[in-house]
């Protein structure tokens, strides 16, 4: 029989007796100083102790018992991941029985017959002190949604690991979700969090064969440091396999980078090689796994300068404003309407340097703000001189970066710069990046509300290029679509791509949308998109992208068909 005490104490204590009149005696000794209840076999402790298992502080357990002795719940606790952080004090009359209870996991022992009641106490009260600290460090020591170490315990035993086991030759692997706050933003924050247990019980057993920890960084970073494996893309696809068996239906795409170079293994610098390994894996979704070498040595190394000259670059004029144009050909000849702004980097000692290499680096360290600020300002100027010199006004598209939108005077520097420059809200467009809206869709709705209520147009750039475009334009506040240029590449050769460019026109049309086609660079194409309905178009069919002296020639020809 099951019997327990009401009134409620702070520390939650479980006896396990057969016996009536032990169960008696220590309810009379701790009945003042804790919460009781009672069981009466091993069977009955452990469906006790599963259902008070964030409650109890101790269990107090005879060894000797019908059903289920005490051994066999202490082999029972040791093999449950639930119950194992539960102290156990083993309470017996044979003192035989103290090495064997100590080998299974028990904390302390008490020995039978009940005799001297403050040892009892300052045992319970000594144990229970004891393994409530260790909770409080064990909460800080693991992640709590994966079970994986923390970062800082993480690399205290990395460090303990490498200084006293040299022996050992130890690597660092880092995974990543690719783009897990897409997955998040698309299925939903519970989603995400079981994606990440599974990828952590997926490592957990894999350490269970090869020597090593592991940790959960960040959000979707996880942390590996085990001894050297043979094969990373086994290892890799193994993980992968795993996880498509967790998600079938929702592709969760890993990559990996690794450092295998074991001559100077301390872990920091392991893991800081490792994680920029990864991130290299990011740009190419057909090689998900990268191993630190010199090119990647070399390529840190470059990012490091250009992120060093990046201030002194844009105050010493070394970046230049390219424009390139919009045709509208809706009429013939297709006429001249507006303009992309493109930044180029003239550096003096590495020569041009591509947007392709400085953009995405600055992009995902956050100086990509510095440079669209420059951009901003340059090319306002630069409609102000052209409406001055002309007499007409050329709207020009300005990006607007991720980063940008977590700025919070944003709007107020957006609108300084066209009453600085004597412009209408309508003479600077905003294109925004599809992928910022599935990334950071909340924040940039709002930015995006307020924008277009002061008069701004916006433009969603790259369109198709990202997650579930379909699905998010009836709810985005924009202006006009930019068809990317994967879709106008290959329509005169794929009837499937061309059948998706129409779609898209199609769909575009109904939600009133202008479109910009991207990247045309032939006659068949320029056909087939104004046969389509297409609005306007880009690319290397009419120019370049070009400086603003050069682009002024479109302009002067644009005005002198005007006038003729």
């Amino acid at each position: 029989m099951i019997r327990s005490k009401n009134i409620q104490r702070p520390q939650k204590v479980l006896i396990v007796d057969d016996q009536e009149i032990n169960r008696d005696a220590l309810e009379v000794i701790m009945e003042n100083d804790y919460d009781i209840i009672f069981a009466e076999n091993g069977a009955q402790a452990l469906e006790l102790m599963r259902h008070h298992k964030n409650e109890l502080s101790v269990v107090m357990l005879d060894l000797i018992m019908p059903v289920m002795d005490g051994y066999e719940v202490l082999v029972t606790i040791q093999d449950d991941e639930e119950l194992r952080g539960i102290p156990v004090i083993v309470m017996t009359s044979y003192e035989e029985a103290e090495l064997e209870a100590l080998r299974l996991g028990a904390a302390d022992f008490i020995t039978k017959p009940f005799d001297v009641h403050e040892v009892i106490l300052a045992r319970v009260a000594r144990i229970i002190e004891l393994f409530e600290g260790r909770r409080l460090i064990s909460s800080a020591e693991k992640d709590g949604l994966t079970g994986l170490y923390s970062r800082n315990f993480f690399y205290e035993y990395a460090e303990r690991l490498y200084r006293y086991h040299p022996e050992l030759k130890m690597e660092a692997i880092v995974l990543n979700i690719d783009r897990f706050h897409t997955l998040n933003a698309l299925h939903g924050r519970e989603f995400g969090d079981r994606a990440l247990m599974t990828l952590g019980d997926i490592i957990r057993d894999f350490l269970r064969e090869k020597e090593g920890i592991a940790s959960r960084f960040d959000a979707d970073r996880f942390a590996i440091y085990c001894i050297h494996c043979d094969d990373h893309r086994a290892l890799l696809d193994s993980f992968q396999a795993k996880m498509d068996e967790f998600s079938p239906k929702v592709r969760i795409h890993l990559r990996m980078g690794v450092d295998e170079r074991t001559e100077d293994a301390e872990p920091v610098i392991l893991f800081d090689r490792a994680r920029t390994a990864c991130i290299m894996a990011r740009s190419d979704f057909h090689n998900p796994l990268r191993l630190y070498n010199e090119d990647i040595l070399k390529k840190e190394l470059f990012d490091q300068r250009l992120m060093g000259d990046l201030r002194h670059a844009l105050a010493d004029g070394q970046f230049r404003v390219y424009y390139q144009p919009k045709y509208d050909i809706r009429c013939e000849p297709p006429r001249l309407r507006s303009a992309e702004a493109l930044v180029r980097w003239e550096h003096p000692d590495l020569g041009m340097i591509s947007p392709g290499t400085f953009i995405p680096l600055f992009e995902g360290n956050g100086l990509i703000t510095l440079v669209d600020n420059y951009v901003w300002e340059e090319t306002a100027k630069q409609v102000a001189k052209w409406r001055k010199k002309f007499s007409v006004t050329l709207p020009v598209s300005v990006n607007i970066s991720r980063a940008d939108i977590f700025d919070p005077d944003l709007t107020d520097r957006l609108c300084r710069l066209i009453t600085d420059n004597g412009l209408e809200y309508r003479d600077i467009k905003l294109e925004v990046t599809e992928s910022a809206y599935s990334q950071d869709a909340d924040r940039l709705l709002d930015l995006i509300h307020s924008l277009r209520h002061i008069g701004f147009e916006i433009e969603m750039d790259d369109f198709g290029a990202g997650y579930s475009s379909l699905n998010m334009l009836s709810s985005m506040p924009i202006d006009v679509l930019k068809m990317d240029m994967s879709f106008v590449r290959n329509i005169e050769k794929s009837e499937t791509d061309l059948r998706l460019m129409k779609l898209i026109l199609d769909i575009a049309g109904n939600l009133k949308l202008s479109v910009v086609a991207e990247g045309v660079e032939t006659e068949g194409q320029l056909k087939l998109l104004r046969d389509a309905d297409c609005d306007l178009v880009q690319g290397y069919y009419f120019s370049r992208p070009v400086p603003a002296n050069e682009f002024e020639v479109f302009i002067e020809k644009e005005r002198e068909r005007s006038v003729g």
